[in-house]
């Protein structure tokens, strides 16, 4: 291990024996007194430091644009922190046993509760839930949500209450479309005009939409700033007790840490991916608490594997050209031999990450263990393997070639302190094995922006590599796991909405991948789903880096938080309040 790792382990160690730096349980509260009345607590200030971009999370997969979202568009159902589906809109969660789910299990029936209304007082009906999956489903839309209707044939709607998903085979696991926050319910009414290729362009509905949540929107600069205000209309009495909120992005990661920590100028700080000695020291200040949940968030490096554009500002349409190094499975292997991750957890996360070896590390039963020992770094092995994959320094300047092409790679991230830390670190290791590495940092609203026309997204993939982090939508991965389909790479005609950054692209893949769509039992899914991950890691085609955990903070001021890994956010911040001082 390097002196500075042994050092920043050595620090969390002495955090943790302080309690400084004990993440709270996912269902903490900080209860001193309840919530009075609607509106009754003012001002609620989060910062969401990569800013949101849209309020439809159906024209955006980012995290940042779902949660913002959240406040005023709902799903069916929820998750709660421990990964269990809740009812939310409905009455309860279909079952076999309660006969919501068909026996030939072609079907699932959603009964709305009785009275629910939109922010604008107009009721809510089984006719919004169909409208929603054909906007999803419509030819042009780019729907960002589109694997979460997976074999969704039809919605029947026999009376205003209830609405019956009809899919075109067996699903054994039916809860994909309308369960969390990615596919909430739209009004029909507010988006009739926005389908198919319309749906980008409707800016109205899709910077203020019309929902049932605790708040509304009533200002929306995207990659700037979201203000909310309470919803008079909300079906629970007394509740949100805030009268606004205000989301504000910019920034960094460590800015946002101060503003909650150390000045109090926020309350609630969003994605705190920082070094722990970093955390620590702020939270030593005596202003707010560090709050941490799991569920399968991982840090990873995708590999491109077709020629990326030239320069950052050319966009290639995409096309079969593979890319002269990376296309080859050795060079691939060798790179993520020389990776150490075990300390890039411990520096870049302390207790809140862990290295893996796996794209999807949980939930337990769907942990593979075939892919163990990832975590020891063998330089001296990946040097080994391309010497045999005929990739040689031939003119003796460090960088190995063949057929003239040579080992060097663009590695490109968004701009963040723990990132830039890894991309440090592998570009070292890189050198070490014979490869050289440009780094590239992105401002992060435009890394993970929606935006079509700019180069610079994930989605685009301008670069030879790329790291971030994504996670399963929930405890079941199906969903997650299609995010490799070969339909899912994103291209001009789908407006890069799909999520194959990569480009990767086997049949084998996705053949298996519509056996786990047929699939029932638990045990059978999640033997399918460990296979799955193993085809992905095995290969090559993702890098799995670090298991992190979620990580927030909140001012000492602000109750009811219940940090929440498998849902958004904000899933219940129509509960959060101020305690007096």
């Amino acid at each position: 291990m390097t002196t500075r790792a042994t050092a920043t382990l050595a620090y969390i160690i002495s955090l943790i024996t302080m309690g400084i730096f004990s993440p709270l349980p996912a269902t903490a509260t900080n209860h001193s007194s309840e919530p009075q009345s609607r509106g009754s607590d003012k001002t609620l200030r989060v910062l969401y430091w990569q800013a949101p971009t849209t309020l439809n999370p159906y024209l955006s997969g980012g995290v940042k644009d779902i949660e913002a979202a959240s406040l005023v568009l709902e799903p069916l159902a929820r998750l709660s922190p421990e990964g269990e589906m809740i009812p939310w809109l409905v009455r309860e969660i279909p079952s076999l046993a309660n006969g919501g789910v068909a026996a030939d299990l072609r079907s699932i029936r959603w009964r709305l509760l009785p009275g629910l209304t939109w922010s604008d007082g107009s009721a809510v009906t089984s006719a919004d839930i169909d409208f929603t999956f054909r906007y999803c489903t419509a030819p042009g839309a780019g729907c960002a949500q589109a694997a979460k209707f997976r074999d969704v044939e039809r919605i029947d709607t026999p009376d205003p209450l209830t609405a019956v998903l009809r899919f075109s085979r067996p699903r054994p696991f039916p809860y994909g479309a309308f369960v969390g926050p990615q596919t909430p319910l739209l009004q029909a009414a507010q988006f009739a005009e926005c389908m198919g290729a319309q749906a980008a362009g409707c800016t109205d509905a899709n910077f203020a939409p019309i929902g049932t949540g605790p708040f509304t929107a009533t200002e929306f600069r995207p990659g700037d700033a979201a203000l909310f205000v309470a919803n008079e209309a909300y079906r629970t009495s007394g509740l949100p007790a805030f009268s606004e909120v205000l989301i504000k992005g910019g920034g960094d990661a460590i800015s946002a840490g101060r503003a909650v920590l150390e000045t109090g100028e926020f309350d609630y700080a969003w994605n705190l991916q920082l070094s722990p000695e970093v955390l620590g020291a702020m939270v030593e200040r005596g202003k707010g608490h560090i709050v941490t949940a799991f569920s399968t968030l991982v840090e990873r490096m995708a590999f491109n594997l077709r020629e990326p554009a030239p320069n950052p500002g050319t966009l290639r349409k995409l096309a079969p050209i593979p890319h002269p190094a990376l296309a080859n499975i050795d060079v691939r292997h060798a790179l993520t031999m020389a990776l150490d991750r075990a300390t890039m957890a411990q520096i870049g996360y302390g207790p809140t990450g862990r290295a893996t070896c796996n794209i999807l590390p949980g939930p337990p039963a769907y942990a593979s263990d075939a892919n163990e020992g990832c975590e020891t770094q063998d330089i001296e092995g990946a040097r080994a393997l391309l010497d045999g994959a005929g990739w040689i320094d031939t003119n003796g300047d460090g960088v190995r070639e063949r057929d003239g092409k040579r080992l060097e790679f663009v590695f490109q991230t968004s701009t963040n302190a723990v990132r830039q830390d890894f991309q440090i670190l592998a570009k070292e290791w890189w050198r070490q094995i014979g490869a050289l590495t440009e780094l590239r940092a992105i401002d992060a609203s435009v890394f993970f922006s929606s935006d079509p026309d700019s180069p610079d997204t994930l989605a685009k993939f301008n670069a030879d590599m790329q790291m971030y982090a994504s996670a399963s939508d929930g405890p079941d991965p199906e969903a997650y796991l299609s995010g490799w389909a070969c339909n899912d790479v994103p291209r001009a005609v789908n407006s890069w909405q799909g999520r194959n950054v990569g480009a990767w692209c086997d049949p084998a893949y996705d053949a298996l991948l519509n056996e786990l769509s047929g699939t029932s039992g638990n045990a059978e899914r999640a033997a399918l789903a460990r296979t799955l991950n193993d085809m992905l890691v095995q290969q090559y085609v993702v890098v799995p880096l670090v298991d992190r955990g979620r990580v927030s903070a909140h001012a000492n001021s602000l109750g009811g938080v219940r940090i929440n890994a498998w849902d958004s956010e904000l899933w219940n911040i129509a509960e959060w309040y101020r305690i007096p001082e």
